[in-house]
């Protein structure tokens, strides 16, 4: 279990202008400025959650990674993983808690990808028969046989992605922290990232927090969203609770035979017809006004239909209502 409560953390930056003459004056006197990364930071992830921990850049999302791995410690505030406070009793609570971030490396950049995972082995003093259990199966899972014996440096960006997960995993953690895991990666590599990452979380029921921009991400894996803004909690909901919240509108494609007249309540609206005497039907629904099964009850008492299909609003879309809502 995840229990944050009230993290603060603050950050202080230089700022000059560009030049010469700013550069000297700045060596005698410095233009600093505070910057609030967390703002009374306060959530609860329960064991075997999927969390998506999404915001716009600077909004927090590393720094409380970082303090929950234990690489930062926060002004105020506390935080238990499993019973353990990341900053203070960080040897034992890392040997717990796997931590990908896209943008770095924990491989040995000149050496093999299976000695890397030798290393990390000996550095979490996993025994042998565990080891070879779960290089075994990261190896099938993830597609790593033709890439074990290369070294990082000479790998693509998906296949070096792919090791870091599997890097992460090897002695058995019971939280997983993927900060931007399918970063730059291409179609294929990321449909079989996020398999992988549902089947951990399938099988061993492993704690996973996910924080990305890719909004795909979140809406394939993720049950519940918290988002982050200016270093504060602005919403903690169901993802899908949180769309029927923001956007309850749905469009609703109907293929019919043949076209009659129907008595459309109020809250539904023909938004397009395709053909002459029979083709498809296009509607806008308000399902607060008329929940779809109702509609469908309506439909298929006036329409001889073939088939009919809803569109859920894009998360990329329902991300960016919730941008514009808390205005960041």
């Amino acid at each position: 279990m995840i229990e944050v409560e009230h993290l603060c953390k603050t950050f202080t930056v230089s700022r000059r202008d560009a030049g010469m003459k700013q550069a000297l004056g700045a060596l005698f006197r410095r233009e600093k400025e505070t910057i609030r990364a967390l703002d009374d930071v306060s959530f609860r992830i329960e064991d075997g959650e999927m969390v998506g921990y999404i915001g716009p850049n600077g909004a927090g999302k590393s720094s409380t990674i970082k303090v929950m791995s234990g690489i930062l410690t926060p002004d105020s505030g506390n935080c238990r993983i499993n019973g353990l406070v990341p900053w203070k009793q960080r040897k034992e609570h890392v040997s717990r808690i796997g931590v990908v971030f896209g943008s770095r490396s924990q491989l040995w950049w000149d050496i093999p990808v299976t000695d890397s995972f030798a290393l990390l082995r000996d550095i979490y003093r996993i025994p042998d028969d565990v080891y070879h259990k779960n290089l075994s199966r990261l190896t099938e899972m993830l597609s790593l046989q033709q890439i074990l014996r290369t070294p990082a440096r000479q790998l693509s960006l998906g296949q070096r992605m792919r090791c870091e997960i599997a890097a992460s995993l090897l002695h058995d953690p019971a939280v997983l922290f993927l900060d931007e895991p399918t970063i730059g990666l291409d179609a294929v590599s990321k449909l079989a990232v996020r398999d992988f990452i549902r089947q951990l979380n399938r099988e061993k029921a492993t704690t996973i927090i996910l924080t990305t921009h890719d909004m795909q991400d979140i809406e394939a894996l993720a049950g519940r969203i918290i988002l982050i803004g200016k270093g504060k909690i602005l919403m903690d909901g169901d993802t899908g609770q949180l769309s029927r919240q923001l956007s309850p509108s749905r469009t609703v494609r109907v293929s019919v035979r043949r076209f009659a007249d129907i008595p459309l309540p109020q809250g539904v609206q023909l938004i397009e017809k395709r053909g002459e005497e029979g083709g498809q039907l296009i509607f806008s629904v308000d399902t607060e006004k008329v929940p779809i099964p109702q509609l469908i009850s309506l439909l298929s008492a006036h329409l001889e239909m073939y088939d009919l299909s809803v569109e859920n609003v894009s998360m990329d879309e329902l991300v960016l209502s919730l941008y514009r809502k808390y205005q960041i």
